[in-house]
């Protein structure tokens, strides 16, 4: 496969950021931090999303806390978080995962009282709704696992108790990817990654909890299934999906299944796939070397994932402290600003306004027509004036999601049959 040096926007690196929008960092009253908060070691764990070396460093300098970040895959992060309790002081985890990591015990409850922006947190992470209008979508929603019921809550509760089990960071909607310019059509639906006329040509991911959320979408857009819940099926419509995808595969429709953020970009860069599963800032690699690359709105919607800050139940006293400084500064702004310029999203997104120009902040955020070049980090040009983001504003994409990522109560099973599809 075709190489793609240079740049790499993944779950395992972040962007470095320039513009005028990030040289004002001071931080809002009343944030001020006394020299013992200073002093500080936090060890933080979880995947490459947002354990990222641009945030360490900002840290320092603001706060003086010093993070020692250690990014792993998303399996590796479960089991280090339910199975080391004394090797972090805080877990970056995607909300899914709760469901395995909280009953052991490893993570304590947060005060949601000590969260200076608690009350801008968008709403799908307090009560399930983007908007009072909203309709809960499938799967592990964030807020049906992001409270329990008091300091030493080992039960999940359906509404905001004030004590979490995450503060959330980092989310966005997911779609698949394609090069309009070797399809040559509109590309409308799911369904089409299974379509014979790109035979050889398309790509699912090789992470089983994700890569089925895909297929099942695909499956309901044939309408070859009809799924009580995506994000928690029986073992007879996990039969039924992994059939379906397992015969496609033996007719040659795969070209491969990645792994990596890196193998994504690599396939569709290098024209070897034309549509397949993807992560938004690989569409953005792609597109920063000159290439046609599009984040596909369709019209079954999105399948959606989110992650949070999760604190080690061994956490306490001024390293505790230090811990909140850090989440508060977290969802102060900057973080936020940085993250959303990959085309994520901020938990709190207002603050990070302040850290964006207005161009960024209606392209990204508001589905603006941009207003002039909207550049990477790196000063590759990604949108000329006049160009929208793929799947518009904010709450036309998070208002489109129909599934979230999800731990299956037949999860052991799932991942079984899952491996037999790759084995097949």
């Amino acid at each position: 496969m075709t190489s793609v040096p240079k740049i790499r926007y993944s779950r395992r690196s972040l962007l470095k950021t320039g513009g005028a929008a990030l040289a004002a960092s001071a931080l809002p009253a009343p944030m001020v931090w006394g020299q013992s908060i200073r002093d500080i070691t936090l060890r933080q764990f979880g995947t490459g999303v947002s354990n990222l070396n641009e945030v360490a460093t900002k840290v320092k300098e603001d706060l003086g806390i010093t993070l020692e970040m250690t990014a792993l895959d998303t399996d590796s992060v479960t089991q280090r978080a339910a199975t080391q309790p004394d090797s972090f002081d805080i877990a970056d985890i995607e909300y899914f995962v709760c469901k395995k990591v909280w009953p052991s015990g490893n993570l304590q409850a947060m005060d949601a009282s000590r969260i200076t922006n608690y009350d801008k947190i968008v709403g799908i992470f307090r009560d399930g709704k983007l908007t009072p209008e909203s309709t809960i979508a499938q799967g592990t929603a964030p807020h049906t696992v992001g409270f329990v019921e008091g300091p030493g809550g080992t039960e999940f509760v359906n509404n905001e108790s004030g004590w979490m089990t995450l503060i959330p960071t980092i989310y966005n909607a997911d779609t698949l990817g394609i090069r309009p310019d070797l399809i040559g059509r509109p590309i409308e639906s799911w369904s089409e990654l299974l379509n014979s006329e790109f035979a050889g040509k398309a790509s699912i991911l090789d992470i089983s909890s994700i890569g089925i959320m895909d297929m099942a979408m695909v499956c309901e857009a044939m309408g070859e299934i009809q799924y009580g819940d995506k994000g928690n099926m029986t073992r007879d419509e996990i039969d039924r999906t992994i059939a379906i995808f397992t015969e496609a595969k033996q007719n040659g429709q795969f070209r491969a299944f990645w792994k990596t953020f890196d193998e994504s970009v690599n396939l569709m860069a290098s024209g070897e796939v034309v549509i397949q599963s993807m992560w938004s800032p690989a569409i953005t690699a792609v597109r920063s070397r000159g290439i046609p690359c599009v984040y596909q709105p369709l019209r079954e919607g999105y399948r959606s994932w989110g992650g949070g800050i999760g604190l080690s139940a061994n956490l306490s006293g001024m390293e505790l402290d230090a811990a909140y400084d850090y989440i508060n500064w977290y969802l102060s702004g900057w973080v936020g600003g940085f993250l959303m310029r990959q085309g994520y999203y901020s938990a709190v997104p207002e603050t990070s306004k302040d850290f964006m120009s207005e161009n960024e902040w209606g392209y990204w955020f508001e589905g603006k027509e941009s207003t002039d070049d909207i550049t990477s980090p790196f000063g590759d040009k990604l949108a000329g004036a006049g160009e929208v983001r793929d799947g518009g504003s904010f709450y036309d994409r998070m208002g489109a999601v129909a599934c979230w990522n999800s731990v299956m109560e037949e999860n052991q099973y799932m991942v079984r049959k899952w491996n037999e599809f790759i084995a097949a």
